[in-house]
């Protein structure tokens, strides 16, 4: 008769090879060769659970890690890297949530869109280091400015948005003003104190938008905001994305009239009071579209500012007025002071080949650097990058002319003035008024004149209209002027007529 511990053995070894690691054979009280084979059994089993379960543990483990690994992949993907808020992915996914629940029956998202003003010059100024602690610090500020509920997201370059769920038209407009109000103070950069102000777009979510409808109409209202200044909130309305298509269509057809010339210029006369004479010409550039005819520079200045084309266009401008006073120098006998005046927008300063462009533009013309003078915005002096101020230095030692442009207008503080690296002041035209009508204003004026002279300038009037503010400015002792009453703005060649002409054959013959 056979040993009934054989049946058990041979039941827990096929238990065992069959992944039960835990079946056990038990031991008779024999303790012969089958309790011996039993307990070998049983030490295998033992040793095979034990190597089973640190296995186990293993594969927990690095499960465990690749999780967490998943988890941080998961969360790099929807964040910035720079300044560790939301990334573009985590933004729209985000209104695709708020969407949803309103769609549901919840309350519609607000979008604030807000862009840094003017950062390209804090790059060029200070350089790219500087700048990222810029976006960090402004980063920090908007986390600031809003409310714990809401997204604060990096879009990219210097462009944010906060995502505000829930929110009436005044909450969010409450959220926009807090972030102006948080930049105002500037941004402390090493030793440094960094102004930087933002531009923002404001829209209130529709049921039934997309999340990219959203952003798009967000970023239009911000771009509305940016044209009317800094430091603005805009809320979106329908007529805008019309403007923003038209802004979209004059961009791609400025960069086609640069390329082809479809540039002109004209040209203001500048009127020494005090003789009459044509003592210089400023250059106003003009655009003679194909279709609309003749644009005037505030409709296409400022998106070629925009997208980034000013340099190339100042480049023209500067380059056509020069070859054009040589042909006049060419042409009649002008005095040798005789100057063209030309305005230059503040994102001509920021770049760094902006003096040797103009140095090269004058040898090519043959024109001496006293004979052109730049004007410049109060705003480049006084609120100034250290790139602006290098190349007002440069163009300083060049010999160029600078002047003050729309005085009056801007910081027009008399400590600034003083200490300006100017020549003239051009007058606004603002300030002008009648002063042959007003004792009053002839007082203002006669201030401003001795204003001016004890900063050892000299004024240019703009804006002259008639004859009595001609000879009331010539009576008081002002020495330049410009304005309709002398002359509209002309092509070259009407310019050429008025400079063939004597002083006393002009109609303003004073």
């Amino acid at each position: 008769m056979s040993d009934p511990r054989l049946g058990e053995l041979l039941d827990g070894i096929i238990r065992l090879a069959a992944g039960d690691l835990r079946c056990r054979v038990k031991p008779s009280a024999a303790r012969d060769e089958i309790d011996a084979v039993i307990t070998g059994i049983n030490l295998l089993a033992d040793d095979l659970q034990l190597v089973y379960e640190e296995l186990e543990a293993r594969v927990e483990s690095r499960t465990a890690l690749l999780r967490e690994a998943h988890r941080e992949m998961e969360r790099m993907a929807m964040t910035d890297a720079l300044t560790s808020l939301a990334n573009r992915a985590a933004l729209l996914a985000a209104i695709d949530r708020e969407l949803a629940a309103a769609a549901a029956g919840g309350p519609p998202p607000a979008l604030l869109m807000v862009d840094l003003d003017s950062f390209k010059g804090i790059n060029d100024s200070h350089g790219h280091g500087a700048g990222d602690q810029v976006l960090t610090g402004v980063a920090e500020r908007l986390r600031e400015s809003a409310r714990e509920t809401d997204v604060v997201a990096r879009l990219g370059g210097d462009e944010f948005a906060i995502l505000i769920p829930g929110a009436s038209l005044a909450g969010a407009m409450n959220v926009g003003e807090r972030i102006l109000n948080a930049l105002n103070g500037g941004l402390k950069v090493g030793h440094r104190n960094i102004v930087c102000r933002a531009s923002i777009g404001l829209r209130m979510a529709e049921r039934g938008q997309s999340a990219q409808e959203l952003l798009q109409e967000a970023d239009v209202a911000m771009y509305a905001a940016k044209a009317e200044g800094s430091a603005k909130v805009k809320v979106f309305e329908p007529f805008m994305l019309h403007a923003q298509q038209l802004r979209n269509m004059l961009a791609v057809e400025l960069r086609r009239a640069i390329s082809e010339d479809q540039l002109v210029l004209h040209y203001q006369p500048i009127i020494e009071l005090a003789t009459g004479r044509i003592e210089g010409v400023e250059a106003l550039v003009r655009w003679q579209h194909p279709d609309r005819g003749l644009i005037m520079p505030d409709e296409f200045i400022a998106v070629a500012e925009e997208i980034g084309v000013v340099a190339e266009l100042g480049r023209w401008v500067i380059g056509t007025a020069l070859a054009q006073l040589r042909g006049w120098k060419d042409a009649l006998e002008l005095d040798e002071r005789f100057s063209v005046r030309i305005n230059i927008s503040p994102f001509q300063l920021q770049s760094i080949e902006f003096v040797d462009d103009i140095w090269k533009a004058l040898r090519s013309a043959e024109i001496k650097p006293a004979n052109l003078i730049l004007e410049l915005t109060e705003s480049v002096f006084v609120g100034g990058t250290e790139l602006d101020r290098y190349s007002i230095l440069g163009l300083r030692q060049l010999g160029v002319g600078l002047e003050i442009d729309d005085f009056g207008t801007g910081y027009s503080s008399i400590s600034y003035l003083r200490r300006l690296p100017v020549d003239k002041v051009k007058i606004d035209r603002s300030l002008l008024g009648e002063p042959a009508q007003d004792p009053q204003q002839r007082a203002f004026l006669t201030a401003i004149l001795q204003l001016v002279r004890a900063c050892r300038l000299e004024a240019v009037f703009e804006g002259i209209e008639n004859r009595s503010q001609a000879e009331e400015l010539r009576r008081l002792g002002a020495e330049s002027a410009q304005g309709y009453y002398f002359s509209r703005p002309l092509p070259a060649e009407g310019i050429l007529d008025l400079l063939g002409r004597s002083p006393a054959d002009q109609h303003w013959s004073l």
